[in-house]
């Protein structure tokens, strides 16, 4: 009789950029929950802006470069 092999689902990998924004949106959420607000003088809100739009950039163009 020919054996069966039995395939193992392959283990997946948690999504990582979406761990760290969980966990950063959870402790945001904590900080003003407890009523600490960080001292932002000197943040430009602008600049995050600027760098997400930086990032976007980056990923479209790898995932258009990936082989598929």
């Amino acid at each position: 009789m020919a054996e069966r092999q039995e395939s193992r689902p392959a283990r997946r990998m948690p999504d990582l950029l979406c761990l760290i924004v969980g966990l950063v949106s959870l402790g945001i959420a904590g900080s003003g929950f407890l009523g600490h607000t960080p001292d932002l003088s000197g943040f430009d809100l602008r600049w995050v802006l600027a760098g997400g739009a930086v990032l976007l950039g980056v990923v479209l163009l790898a995932a258009s470069v990936r082989k598929r």
